[in-house]
């Protein structure tokens, strides 16, 4: 028996150990310096909601300032979100919701500005015309904590109907045009371009854009992790300013440079999905997120998600 225990004393001590010299692992603990430059880095999907990071890593690169963005790709919203979650980047662009039940489960992060605005759609195929046409049929979401999620919901209420009479099924956003051209599903909802690229390929048309459903609706969001924002604030603060001044100078002839850079789709689903999305006004207001907060607590995403004055940081 006492073997056992020390056995136990020892096996804790040396799980402590480990613990102690991963768990405070993070991006902005690591050398940030390269060639004279302090490197921010941030994790992104290539969609179009990343845009004004992409422009901000590009004006930063430019110029002679000494913070620079290191880009880091992910492939999926749960890479990513377990690299922005276990401190492996210093913020992300990302999903709202995502990011609040993160800070719900005690994630050090916080929200400083918006990724875009408007610039989602439902698209479906030829056998929905109108929301009540969704009933029984086969939808794809990117995850359960989204805004696609949300305006699925919206679209359902409308029609005095909910996500039980829907077959909801997640996909990755490459995906849905192809499964959906294929009858695999019969609609969706997902980050840009793929909503345009399903419609430029005439596998589908657009039956709702975000603006009809939830005007000035919250969907991807620029968060950065508290580690950063405490132990770097003067990056921390440039940043976020750096960024939505970037925003503001995404005219169309720009996004399209920098959309064709990063997203490598053709001009046509460019073109189209960029007539959707706006990126000139990135703050996070109070009133704007409480909408958001209530949808989420009505829609089920959350029982408890986090208030403004726990996740948004609007002061830089």
């Amino acid at each position: 028996m006492k073997q056992n225990r020390i056995f136990a004393f020892l096996t804790a001590l040396a799980l402590g150990a480990a613990l102690t010299g991963c768990g405070n692992t993070s991006a902005s603990n690591v050398s940030s310096s390269t060639d004279g430059k302090k490197i921010i880095k941030i994790a992104y999907l290539p969609i179009t909601h990343a845009l004004p990071v992409f422009e901000a890593a590009e004006e930063l690169k430019a110029s002679d300032d000494a913070l620079q963005v290191e880009l880091v790709k992910y492939g999926s919203w749960p890479e990513l979100l377990d690299a922005l979650n276990t401190g492996r980047v210093d913020g992300a662009s990302v999903l709202i919701e995502l990011a609040m039940k993160s800070r719900q489960e005690g994630i050090g992060i916080k929200a400083v500005a918006l990724g875009h605005k408007d610039g989602n759609v439902i698209v479906t195929n030829d056998s929905v015309q109108n929301a009540e046409d969704l009933k029984g049929k086969t939808f794809a979401i990117p995850h359960r904590q989204s805004s696609h999620n949300i305006l699925l919901n919206d679209a359902l209420a409308q029609a005095g109907l909910t996500v039980d009479d829907v077959n909801v099924t997640e996909l990755s956003p490459p995906e849905m045009p192809s499964a959906l051209a294929s009858g695999q599903i019969d609609g969706y909802c997902v980050a840009e371009p793929f909503g345009a690229k399903a419609v430029t390929l005439n596998a589908g048309h657009v039956l709702y854009s975000s603006e009809e459903l939830w005007p000035d609706s919250l969907c991807c969001g620029l968060v950065l992790t508290d580690d950063f924002i405490e132990n770097r604030s003067e990056d921390a603060s440039y940043f976020v300013q750096s960024y939505k001044e970037a925003g503001k100078n995404l005219t169309p002839a720009k996004a399209k440079e920098i959309a064709l850079e990063y997203l490598q789709q053709d001009d046509a689903v460019l073109d189209l999905s960029l007539k959707w999305i706006r990126y000139d006004d990135l703050e996070i207001t109070a009133d704007t997120y409480q909408v958001l907060f209530d949808k989420v607590k009505e829609y089920g995403l959350s029982d408890n998600p986090p208030t403004y004055e726990e996740f948004v940081k609007n002061d830089f």
